[in-house]
């Protein structure tokens, strides 16, 4: 790591900025993207290498970022790839402590060109970022940050926002690929990649499911030839009001009786398929810690998440929202707000009350983050159990 840093700066769209050093790609272009901040103690290599990240400044509340350093094991992506459009932070770690480690933080960011500044006064920027919402930025060096600011904020300003960007396809795989399953096969499930992480195909994996991993927006008649058992909706960046084509792929796969499951994105998708609504969330919710009640089951969740749209929640004739736990009407019939977020209220899950079609807005995959949602990897099997039980006794009478 260089004792010698280059002055940066970080300049938000409202005109406010951050003064610090570069590290990583320094001698690259600026990096823009939305400011956003996560509020994990750990994992930065997989929030780094998640596609969901895609066109996003990630602020980091841990002060001290770098310490555990980078191995070719934890990465989010299936190429590997970092996501992030920057990465800001407090203290860049002097050393790397851990026996997995391979290199440092900044000598993968600076393979990759990806732009860094540590040295900035991150709880401010945080407090910055919680009261007035997350909002365009970027990361400028040398010369560049010596220039006017009128200029830079101009350049910030430049760039596409985030509500209505189209993002799935440039982080999804342009061919099918499979992962299979560990020992003996049970069933096959389509997984349609928005951004998917690596550990979800994993957590199929060992139980016994091939996944057939097709990029975002397949056409339903193509995934029907896979015959499939279940199909999988993943996280991935982006606004969901943009996801037209899934939604309609989505309505196919649940009027054909396949088993549904989703997460992140993939709760956005199911519930626009069931009629809901979309907005953005004025900072998202981002980190490994974010307390999520299951109004089914009364159990309360502690999750990992990364998003910055949600559902709105279903309204009567009214015009009052319906609360969590009560059902609305669809076109495949009665649903439910299954989850919500306690720190907020926000809606977290929806289901077909006939159980075929369900989904979550938080990442039950928990790399990195906490276990309490890997069961639903085992309802989804169940789920499967359940479908492939009904087809039998159709088949027998």
């Amino acid at each position: 790591m260089s004792t010698d840093r280059i002055p940066a700066v970080l300049v938000l769209a409202d005109g406010t900025t951050f003064p610090g050093t570069a590290f990583g790609a320094v001698t690259g272009e600026p990096a823009f993207g939305e400011a956003v901040f996560t509020t994990a103690m750990t994992g930065y290599q997989e929030t780094m290498t998640d596609p969901s990240y895609h066109r996003q400044i990630v602020v980091t509340t841990a002060p001290q970022i770098g310490n555990t350093g980078w191995n070719d094991e934890d990465n989010e992506s299936h190429d590997n790839n970092i996501w992030v459009a920057g990465l800001v932070i407090r203290d860049l770690s002097k050393r790397v402590s851990n026996w997995r480690a391979e290199r440092s933080l900044e000598e993968e960011m600076s393979k990759q060109g990806i732009l860094g500044i540590s040295g900035v006064d991150t709880r401010t920027l945080v407090r910055h970022l919680r009261n007035y919402g997350s909002i365009s930025a970027g990361i400028f060096t040398g010369d560049d940050a010596k220039s006017d600011i009128d200029q830079l904020v101009s350049r910030v300003k430049d760039q596409p926002a985030m509500s209505g960007a189209d993002l799935s396809a440039e982080v999804s795989t342009d061919e099918p690929y499979v992962i299979p399953a560990e020992g003996d096969k049970r069933y096959t499930v389509v997984a349609f990649d928005m951004g998917i992480k690596t550990a979800t195909p994993s957590h199929f994996s060992q139980r016994g499911i091939e996944t057939i991993v097709v990029p975002a927006g397949t056409p339903f008649a193509e995934i029907q030839q896979h015959n499939p058992d279940g199909v999988f909706i993943s996280n991935g960046p982006g606004d969901p009001a943009t996801a037209d084509d899934m939604v309609a792929v989505t309505r196919e796969v649940i009027e054909n009786g396949v088993p549904l499951f989703g997460i992140c994105f993939g709760n956005q998708i199911l519930g626009r398929a069931l009629g809901l609504e979309t907005y953005k969330l004025k900072f998202g919710h981002r980190g490994v810690n974010v307390p999520v009640k299951n109004h089914l089951t009364r159990k309360i969740d502690i999750t990992s998440q990364n998003h910055g749209f949600a559902l709105k929640a279903p309204q009567n004739e009214s015009g009052e929202d319906i609360g969590p736990g009560e059902t609305f009407a669809t076109d495949f019939g009665p649903a439910v707000v299954t989850h919500t977020c306690l720190n907020d209220g926000v809606v977290e899950g929806v289901a077909l009350e006939s159980g075929k079609a369900y989904s979550v807005q938080y990442h039950p995959e928990s790399a990195a983050g906490p276990h309490d949602a890997n069961p639903l990897f085992d309802q989804f099997v169940a789920l499967m159990d359940d479908h492939k039980s009904a087809e039998n006794s159709t088949d027998s009478k």
